[in-house]
């Protein structure tokens, strides 16, 4: 049963992204975030916490899984007010994930559990 199951954490400082603005860091969040999670983040007033969230789940997920992926490959939203994730590679029909973020003060932090489908 442990065998199908793996956990990925990720805590990561807010100020990574703070320290590097969207305007004059095009290049560096497209190498990392799709336009939809790009898009996402710019529509709150401090995005950093929110680009930290979602580069932690990246990892976390990375973490949880026995095979090679890339961040940009991995693309985040929400529905019902719940983290999701979607993985654009075969990975997505091999996995189910459950995830959580949270952000407080300085540090954003997120798990990913992975379950291998049959």
């Amino acid at each position: 049963m442990l065998d199908k199951l793996g956990i990925g954490i990720d805590v990561i400082k807010i100020s990574r992204f703070k320290n590097k603005p969207y305007l004059s860091n095009k290049n560096f969040y497209k190498k990392i975030f799709g336009n939809s999670e790009i898009k996402y983040c710019l529509k709150y007033k401090n995005s950093a916490p929110h680009f930290s969230g979602k580069f932690a789940v990246k990892e976390a997920l990375i973490k949880s899984v026995n095979e090679k992926i890339s961040l940009h490959e991995i693309m985040t939203s929400y529905k019902n007010s719940k983290p999701i994730v979607r993985v654009k590679s075969s990975l997505d029909k091999k996995y189910n994930f459950i995830i959580s973020i949270s952000h407080e003060n300085d540090f954003a932090v997120a798990v990913v559990i992975s379950e291998k489908i049959k």
